[in-house]
């Protein structure tokens, strides 16, 4: 038996809740809704539960400006080039940092349990940013991205 490349399989559990995040944001557009709105939320008889007074600023930004949605798609694209990789990310320093893939990670887990759709994309960033500290913690190093430092563009 082999041992677990840890930030192998972050790299892919990374991948796949980033390309779940792009989805659930365009679905975002379509049928917004501010997950949290319950937590203060009146039930009413007709209409369901109707969010409290001090959500406005969430309702504004996810509801009515689909903000939320639009940084949480960009963000997640970014980390899909990241990880993927795209060929002019394969020599930076972000690339071959493990912490800055946690950094944005948490970011990415963080603007999507704000709104409904985005709830499974927030889970799977967060177990992916387990994963790559786990890696870290181990000591675990990038060689692909050892061999790719200074040859930007090339595959």
């Amino acid at each position: 038996m082999g041992n677990l490349v840890w930030h192998e399989y972050s790299r892919l559990v990374a991948l796949t809740a980033s390309i779940y995040t792009v989805w659930a944001s365009f679905w975002g557009f379509f049928y917004r809704k501010f997950f949290w709105d319950f937590v203060n939320g009146t039930l009413r008889d007709p209409g369901g539960i109707q969010p409290a007074n001090q959500d406005a600023f969430f309702i504004m930004i996810i509801v009515k400006i689909p903000i939320i949605q639009i940084i949480t798609m960009l963000l997640a694209f970014f980390i899909i080039a990241l990880e993927f990789p795209f060929p002019q990310l394969k020599g930076l320093a972000i690339y071959r940092s493990i912490p800055f893939r946690i950094v944005m990670l948490f970011f990415q887990a963080f603007f999507c349990i704000l709104f409904y759709q985005g709830t499974n994309g927030a889970i799977w960033s967060l177990v992916a940013a387990g994963c790559y500290t786990r890696a870290q913690l181990l000591g675990e190093t990038m060689t692909v991205a050892k061999d790719n430092k200074g040859k930007i563009g090339r595959a």
